[in-house]
Order: C-alpha cells, then sequence, then structure tokens
C-alpha cells in the first residue's frame, strides 16, 4: 500500500505540471562561455523587473517555466564574466528557447557576484555536498606542479587519507567500495593510483566534481557510504587549445578544439577532447633523486597511465551527443624494508567507451539525458610466497533521466537505470586456501526526485528510490529526504536522511590499512550468518544516513557544520581466515561511524583560505581470531583530522601563486602481534618428509583484540610557488616549485611484524614543473 501512495503522489503530481503548462509558457536555454563555447554551470539566469529566475545546471541548461504571455528580458551573473542580455516574447502553451553567450572580463563586480554565489546556498539543500572546480583543485600545493583532484579529495570534510603509497579515500565512515565514483555517469572501479597523489582524472578535461560524502537523494543508487562524481569538459568549439606538461613525475598532454565549428554563435559543432598521462617516478625518482637515499635511492615503485578521449556532436537547439573511451593502467611494486628487493607485484587496468547524450525536445522544457556504456576492471596480485590472486569486474550500464524545472528554482527528476555486471575472483588467503567465485547480476533502479522551493525560506526534497537485484531477486524500496530553512540571508539550517544498499563487495577486509590489492565481489547467494551464528536475512548490504548541518555567512567567510552518522546493519566480507575448503566463503557483520565536521572558507580577491576540522569514530562488530564478537576500530579511524589550505595570489599581473597546506591527523588502529611461531608443511615431500629437520617459515600469533593498539600521530606541510609567464597568441607557461612533506616528518606507512621494520611515507620531496597552455 505504501509503494502505490508514493505511485500515486507522483503520478498527480506530473498531471498538474502538464495541465500548467497549458495556459503559461516558458524559457529554456543554455548558457556558453563565449571563448570556448563551453557550458557554464551554476549561472543566474533572472528576468529583469521581476523576482522570477533559474540556475544553469552541470550541463548549463536553464528553464523559466509558468510564465504568464508576455515579454521578458533575461540576464545573466557569474563571477568573472559580463551579463548577457536578451528579449524574449513569451506565448500560452509555448517554449522559447535561447542561447546565451557570455564574456571573461577583468574587472570584479563584488555585490553581483556575491549574491550569485548565495543563490545557490538558498535554493539548493547541499546537504553533505561539495562541488568542486578546476581552480580550486589548482589553488592546493601539487605535488610535482601536477593538480590532481586525488590532492583536494583530502581535504574535503569527513575525509580520511591512508597515505602517499597504496592510500585510499574513506568518506564519512564508508569504505572506498562503498563510495561510488562516477565519470560522466559510468563507474569507475579504482580512480586512485597506487602512489596515493593521483587520480585517473585529468584536471584540465573536468568541469567540475561532485562529492556527496552522506544522506545523498535517490538520484544514486548501489552504493551505501558516498557518491563522487566528475564531470568532464566537451573540447573547445571555436579553435584547438591545449597543454604539454612535464615533471619528474610524470608528462601530460591534453588536446582539445572543433572538428567541425559552428558557422554561427548557436550553431551546430564537433568537438574533441583527448588527454594523456605517464608517470615514470620508478626511473626518475632513482636518477634525480637517488642523492636524497632511501626509498629515492632503491626508486619509488610506481608507474601508471592514462589515456582518456571524447568526441561531442553538439545541435543547434543544445542538444548533444557524446562518445568516449578510457585506458587507465597501474604498476606497482612492494619493496622490502631492508633490502629494497621485490617482495610483491601489483597490477589493474580499467577500460570502457560509451556514448551520453542530452536532449533538449522542441516545444518542452523538460531535459532529457541518458547513458550507455561498458567497462572492465582487471587486477593481478603476486605476492612472494603466496599463490597468485586475481580479480575482475566487467558490465554494461544504460540509463535514462528526464528533468523538470518549475518556477521558484523548484525541480522534478525521475529516470530508470538497467546494468549487467560479471565478477569473479581467485584468491588465496595467507592459509593459502582458496577462494574462486564467479558471478553475475542484472540490476535495475527506477528513481524520483522532487525538490521544492517555498519562497525561498524552506525547501524540501523528498525522493525514492526502487532497486532490483536479480541475482538475490530483492526489490529494495529506499525511501530519502533532504530539507532546508534558511533563517535568513546568511544562516540556514539542514538535514538529510535516508535507505541506501549495494550488492558489491569488496575483497579489502575491516582489518585492513595498507593492501593494493582492490578486487570486487557480487553479493553471495550462499548462505551468511553474522557474528551471533544466526544467518542474516538479507546478503544486501544496507545502510542508513542521517545528517545535519548549519551555514553561516559572516562577511567573507563561510562556515559549515555538518553532525554525521550511518548505521551499517549489513556488512558482508570476504572471510579471510577461512582454514579448510568447507569453511563460508564469506561473513556478515555489522559497523556504526557518527562525526562532526566543521569548516571555514575564505575566498576574496587574492586570498584562500580553507580549513577543516573533523571528529569521527568508526567501529565494526564481527567474529574477532578467537571465535568470539567482539566491536573494534575501523582500520581507518582516525578520530581527529584538521586540514588547513591557504594560497595567495600575487604580483601586479596576479601572475604567481603561493600556496600551503598542513595536514595533521591521530594515530591509525592497528591488530598487535602477541608472537610468533614456526610453520612446517608434513607433506612437503610426500613420505620421505623428516619433521625433525625441515626448516619452517616464521608464523605470526596476532592478537585476539582486533585494532587495538594505535600507530603515531601523521602530520605534514606541502608548499609550492607558480610564476604564470603569459606569452603571445593566448599562449602561457606556469612554472612550478613544490616540496612535499618540508620537515621531513616520518609518518608510518607499516611496520615489519618479523623485523619490527618501520616504513615510512614519502620523506621531504622537492620536485619542478613546466606547463604550456596553448
Amino acid at each position: 500500500m505504501r509503494i502505490k501512495g508514493i505511485g500515486l503522489v507522483i503520478v498527480l503530481l506530473l498531471i498538474s505540471i502538464s495541465t500548467l503548462a497549458q495556459t503559461t509558457g516558458a524559457i529554456k536555454g543554455f548558457v556558453y562561455d563565449k571563448k570556448t563555447g563551453e557550458p557554464m554551470i551554476y549561472i543566474n539566469v533572472r528576468l529583469l523587473g521581476t523576482k522570477l529566475g533559474g540556475q544553469t545546471d552541470v550541463n548549463g541548461y536553464f528553464t523559466i517555466s509558468q510564465l504568464a504571455p508576455g515579454t521578458y528580458t533575461i540576464s545573466t551573473t557569474q563571477l568573472g564574466y559580463d551579463s548577457a542580455t536578451v528579449t524574449v516574447t513569451v506565448k500560452a502553451g509555448q517554449v522559447a528557447t535561447e542561447k546565451l553567450f557570455i564574456h571573461e572580463r577583468e574587472v570584479q563586480l563584488g555585490d553581483v557576484e556575491i549574491n550569485a554565489k548565495k543563490t545557490e546556498k538558498i535554493t539548493h539543500i547541499d546537504a553533505g555536498t561539495t562541488t568542486i572546480a578546476p581552480r580550486d583543485i589548482k589553488l592546493l600545493p601539487s605535488t610535482g606542479g601536477e593538480p590532481d583532484v586525488t590532492q583536494f579529495l583530502q581535504v574535503v570534510p569527513g575525509v580520511v587519507f591512508t597515505g602517499d603509497q597504496g592510500g585510499q579515500l574513506y568518506i564519512r565512515g564508508g569504505s572506498p567500495a562503498q563510495t561510488g565514483i562516477l565519470l560522466d555517469g559510468v563507474t569507475i572501479y579504482n580512480p586512485f593510483h597506487s602512489i596515493g597523489l593521483f587520480s585517473v582524472f585529468e584536471t584540465e578535461t573536468i568541469r567540475n566534481v561532485d562529492v556527496q560524502t552522506a544522506a545523498f537523494n535517490a538520484e544514486y543508487g548501489n552504493r551505501t557510504s558516498a557518491m563522487m562524481e566528475v564531470h568532464t569538459v566537451d573540447g573547445n568549439k571555436n579553435h584547438t587549445s591545449g597543454l604539454l606538461s612535464i615533471s619528474p613525475l610524470m608528462a601530460r598532454a591534453v588536446l582539445d578544439g572543433p572538428i567541425v565549428k559552428p558557422t554561427r554563435d548557436n550553431g551546430a559543432s564537433i568537438t574533441y577532447v583527448l588527454s594523456v598521462k605517464d608517470c615514470f617516478l620508478d626511473q626518475t625518482s632513482k636518477s634525480i633523486y637517488g642523492g636524497l637515499g632511501e626509498p629515492f635511492k632503491s626508486g619509488l615503485p610506481y608507474t601508471f597511465t592514462d589515456v582518456y578521449g571524447k568526441i561531442t556532436v553538439n545541435g543547434d537547439n543544445g542538444s548533444k551527443f557524446n562518445i568516449f573511451g578510457f585506458n587507465f593502467n597501474d604498476d606497482a611494486k612492494l619493496l622490502d624494508p631492508a633490502t629494497y628487493a621485490t617482495t610483491a607485484d601489483f597490477s589493474w587496468q580499467a577500460v570502457g567507451a560509451g556514448t551520453t547524450f542530452i536532449i533538449s525536445p522542441s516545444g518542452s522544457s523538460t531535459l532529457i539525458d541518458g547513458k550507455f556504456a561498458y567497462s572492465k576492471y582487471n587486477i593481478t596480485d603476486n605476492e612472494y610466497g603466496f599463490l597468485p590472486r586475481g580479480s575482475g569486474i566487467n558490465g554494461f550500464e544504460t540509463g535514462l533521466n528526464f528533468t523538470n524545472y518549475l518556477p521558484g528554482y523548484s525541480e522534478v527528476k525521475y529516470g530508470l537505470e538497467v546494468s549487467g555486471f560479471h565478477t569473479s575472483l581467485n584468491y588465496y588467503n595467507g592459509f593459502n586456501v582458496p577462494t574462486s567465485l564467479d558471478r553475475q547480476n542484472t540490476l535495475a533502479g527506477l528513481y524520483f526526485t522532487w525538490r521544492k522551493d517555498f519562497s525561498d525560506k524552506f525547501i524540501m526534497e523528498p525522493s525514492v528510490r526502487f532497486q532490483y537485484y536479480s541475482e538475490l531477486s530483492k526489490v529494495s524500496p529506499e525511501p530519502r529526504i533532504g530539507v532546508k530553512y534558511n533563517i535568513s540571508e546568511n544562516v540556514r539550517l539542514k538535514a538529510a536522511a535516508g535507505i541506501y544498499t549495494q550488492d558489491i563487495i569488496s575483497t579489502k577486509g575491516d582489518r585492513d590499512i595498507v593492501n593494493f590489492f582492490t578486487g570486487f565481489l557480487l553479493s553471495p547467494d550462499e548462505t551468511v550468518k553474522n557474528p551471533d551464528g544466526n544467518n542474516v536475512n538479507s546478503n544486501l548490504q544496507t545502510a542508513y544516513h542521517l545528517l545535519t548541518g548549519i551555514e553561516v555567512d559572516i562577511n567573507n567567510v563561510e562556515l559549515n557544520l555538518e553532525p554525521w552518522m550511518k548505521v551499517f546493519s549489513e556488512d558482508i566480507i570476504l572471510n579471510r581466515d577461512k582454514l579448510l575448503d568447507t569453511d563460508p566463503n564469506f561473513i556478515a557483520g555489522s559497523g556504526k561511524a557518527y562525526g562532526v565536521d566543521l569548516s571555514a572558507k575564505y575566498n576574496y580577491n587574492r586570498i584562500y583560505i580553507w580549513s577543516v576540522v573533523s571528529y569521527q569514530s568508526v567501529n565494526y562488530t564481527n567474529l574477532g581470531p578467537d571465535g568470539n564478537k567482539q566491536t573494534y576500530p575501523a582500520p581507518f579511524d582516525r578520530r581527529l583530522n584538521i586540514n588547513f589550505v591557504g594560497s595567495y595570489t600575487a604580483g601586479h599581473k596576479k601572475d604567481w601563486e603561493l600556496s600551503a597546506r598542513f595536514n595533521l591527523g591521530s594515530p591509525f588502529p592497528f591488530t598487535q602481534t602477541q608472537g610468533f611461531y614456526e610453520s612446517s608443511n608434513p607433506t612437503a615431500n610426500g613420505i620421505a618428509t623428516n619433521g625433525l629437520t625441515q626448516a619452517g617459515t616464521i608464523g605470526i600469533l596476532y592478537s585476539n583484540e582486533i585494532n587495538a593498539g594505535r600507530l603515531s600521530w601523521y602530520h605534514r606541510l606541502d608548499v609550492s610557488a607558480k610564476k604564470i609567464f603569459t606569452l603571445k597568441n593566448n599562449t602561457k607557461l606556469d612554472a612550478t616549485v613544490s616540496v612535499l612533506n618540508d620537515y621531513d616528518r616520518n609518518n608510518i606507512f607499516y611496520v615489519n611484524r618479523l623485523t619490527n621494520t618501520r616504513v615510512y611515507q614519502l620523506p621531504l620531496f622537492p620536485s619542478a614543473n613546466l606547463t604550456l597552455h596553448f
């Protein structure tokens, strides 16, 4: 009955929208950058002389609906750009379409710009959401002068980063497998390289990144903690542009431009984007940095190559069709801390291709977008002394979304997604006991969201998602809600909550802090028991989110306080303590995470400051090594995390950029060592085996208390300086000098238990970079 009631409300709402459209008119359109032809996102579009208006989305699209017939003047406002103005005649039952082109300007109009920024804050809930632009990424000190979204994500409220080498990002209590990463709507299973300073995403091809750390709406599914979506540029419509970059860490090249130029401002065109980056740190760390001693002398064992390409066909009315493809590769080694000999090889590859499209139907203010893509991810691990391991996931994704923009910044969005996955695992645990699994699944999702703005005072966004998992024969209804109350323009309250499920399981366990082997599995179809020895009700992982917050603006300072909580009621993991083939492949536990994040941002004129203080507690409940139920901290349970970022633009021409970042983190937990034993194989030589003379290997006895110990505190300072040289014909040369870990802090990577040798994260690491923009 509840599902039928929700469906009836949705149908009545859509009927009322359609009825209103018959007696009123609407204006829709797109806003573009005049120079490049790129869509301009989150631009205020207003009707002069009225209080009516809208804001462009990530595609540069806007709609102002339910307008009385008449003549209106549209005007845009955006930081750093001149306004565009056009007069439009609206007729009953019709939709007028306009394209607006805005020019970048030098003189800043402070009042207008501040009002434009505030529109977003008072008309959208954005609970737990951080939007990142390429400019934001470049404000941070960049390793080797190579700006990357990974480096910015480390300072996002609620994010814990586990290190430079093999580091992963844990978002508000969730593991990497519980965070969905999308590239233009397509899943990227492992977006971060083994050298944890870089991602597979090229900064110059990014339009913006939306990071939703908790309580996201029903548009996203099949993840129980967080979502991150990367939107890429379409390519320059007017002329060829790009960059060439070189540093001791890597080389990068980006090229974009028109294949077919538009014959007029609102004409059709075809554009392309191509990016390539190649890391050769394993070679340059020896030849350039060898004089600094280890680990540089033996070579930092990390390489990767990323290739991304995209072709966009743009229509006269703003509709477009994209074809894209990618190939990401990563290779890493683990070195013995005493001899620096290789003890393990890891490599993974992700390839994929697909299409996305946006349709702006003539005579309708509805925006339709969709996708179809196929991707494949494989990882192999050859650890010396153990049998090789491997895992893979491949499949297709397709989706269709409909967005209706209503008056007063309100919106209705609904859509359908269908995907199919195949996962495989060939795994040997520390006892060389094998686990081989092969699973397939078809997943379908239907969602509906409605954001209603009540006179810029109260915003409500109820949403619901129905997720179907074929391998479990289960339909999961997932209601979610978000609200915001604007006490004033400068003080705003917000809250969000929801239910989330997923059927993807990581091969990483809840006791890992250093693990390069990132494989994936689908939820099992076998019986899984919880720590009490009872069968779980469902093999579907489930979580509940609650987030509240307050936003306060004081002059040019933006304060944001967000307490949050996540309950992982069903957390299924691979049983890596399996001793016999008959032992279960999976075990089920539960988890609870809560915390509070306070951020303060100042961004005015030449100064940018962002400070984030986070407290969190993340605990799991499962069976311990002794077979008894216990609750223990997660390996990424960093209770206190403080980040401070500062940037200053200097010089009369604003051609100097000075940046610094300081990070302080409380110790990570680890399971302590109780002792050692000799492990022998009584059947090594058949009946000729002599147990008295056989030389066994050393085994480790771990404490029964999981993660009861704590490592040392983490802290690090990074700085960089960039000089911009303006050459002729729109050509610029950036020269950057950066220093990572300025005071050479020994931050622990891991401890070799047999030798008690400490292995540290990267030491003091100077670098330089030259980037030519043309």
